[in-house]
């Protein structure tokens, strides 16, 4: 074969490699997507699903069981499971094939067994707290342990169901909530050496992931616990604020959300929401509450904010209340109690039973289902759905199926 030849063979293979690899691409690295909000930054997507769903690319089963999501970052799939009495790591390619898994910790076997924490990937590192409160930084390559704390060194002890957030990477810091009188730590995410622990307040930890966000200039970690939802500095650990409208509910679970200079947190159990005014003033910041609601009774399922909404699982159904004033928009069924992500102007919602999935408009005007799949698993389905790369991924008990939802 010519030198020109074999030149435009080379050339033809790296853009089908290309291709392929652009099919995937997406960076999914945590809990939530890449701004822990539940949004992906996804285009040219589906609006509409054929009869029975869209294609299903590949199926991994045998993940054990689990409640956690995918993280999706450099070409590899994570996600946990417990396999036997194992909490395990697994890592996929882009094809759905096992490259490798390991043993993190005992399994979480007591109330509601499985595994909870969504792995957080960053600069080749990948860190996980396990249900049982062993926090891991691991090299995201192969799951070889870099470092480990547990949350019983820092005075902690979870709720009855043992520990459930994500690790938040932020700037050099990997922080996570240990609960007690210093309920939140923050860590040097290299060498696992701690930067500094949370002052001013004493919590439970339950089940809530810490958000950042900056307001008026103060970077603040935001996340709720037992005694309710709380704001610190992200420098020091020192309390802003401590808002106890949710204190020693049921169990306080969804993550809060800020836009705007306001955060909005919802809660199960009767509980509902609340969204905070935020204020900023010689370096700290201050929150009051703008209003309450009983329209969006949260267990785990989460919410989004999207041009001036909030949209999120209710009780039974889903509902849609104006952000800057609680007012309800509408309440509408779609597939059940369940948990949401969003992608290109549409909701992709996931049914905590039976396996039903949805594609749905995300407009204040109402909801309107435009595609429906289901897949098969048993129990409860408490993981999120993740749509990243032009693809859904959903976790149902021990099996994580991928779809194809890219338009054209």
């Amino acid at each position: 074969m010519s030198k020109a030849k074999i030149t435009i063979a080379l050339i033809a293979a790296v853009l089908a490699l290309s291709s392929i690899s652009n099919g995937a691409e997406g960076e999914w690295p945590c809990w939530r997507g890449p701004n822990r909000d539940g949004k992906s930054p996804d285009t040219n997507l589906l609006k509409k699903w054929p009869e029975g769903g869209p294609k299903l690319l590949w199926q991994a089963n045998g993940l054990g069981g689990g409640f956690s999501t995918v993280a999706v970052t450099g070409g590899t799939i994570y996600i946990t499971g417990n396999v036997g009495d194992k909490l395990t790591l697994f890592a996929f390619d882009m094809n759905g094939k096992e490259k490798w898994k390991v043993p993190v910790d005992k399994a979480w076997t007591r109330s509601h067994a499985g595994s909870r924490s969504t792995p957080t990937i960053d600069n080749g590192r990948l860190y996980l707290l396990s249900d049982n409160g062993v926090l891991v930084c691991m090299d995201a390559k192969n799951g070889e342990l870099n470092w480990s704390k547990n949350m019983k060194e820092f005075g902690g002890e979870s709720g009855g169901w043992g520990y459930a957030e994500s690790v938040l990477i932020y700037n050099d810091l990997a922080i996570v909530k240990p609960g007690g009188q210093n309920c939140i730590v923050a860590f040097n995410k290299a060498n696992g050496e701690t930067v500094w622990k949370s002052t001013g307040f004493k919590a439970g930890p339950e089940y809530s992931s810490c958000v950042p966000f900056d307001h008026g200039g103060v970077s603040v970690i935001a996340t709720g616990t037992k005694s309710g939802i709380v704001g610190v500095s992200a420098k020091t650990g020192e309390l802003l604020w401590l808002n106890t409208w949710s204190a020693r509910n049921t169990a306080n679970c969804p993550d809060p959300q800020y836009a705007g200079g306001h955060l909005f947190w919802a809660n199960g159990y009767g509980k509902g929401g609340i969204c905070l005014k935020l204020t900023a003033a010689d370096g700290k910041v201050a929150a009051e509450e703008a209003w309450t609601t009983k329209d969006m009774v949260c267990h785990h399922g989460g919410y989004i904010i999207h041009e001036g909404y909030i949209y999120g699982n209710n009780g039974g159904g889903w509902a849609c209340l104006e952000f800057k004033s609680g007012k309800v928009m509408w309440n509408e069924r779609g597939v059940g109690k369940g948990s949401l992500c969003f992608a290109d102007g549409m909701l992709y919602l996931f049914a905590e039973r039976g396996g039903r999935a949805a594609l749905a408009t995300c407009s204040p005007d109402g909801m309107e289902v435009t595609g429906n799949v289901t897949v098969e698993g048993s129990g409860p389905s408490w993981a999120h759905p993740v749509v990243i790369g032009g693809r859904l991924y959903l976790r149902y008990a021990d099996n994580l199926y991928c779809f194809d939802v890219k338009a054209g």
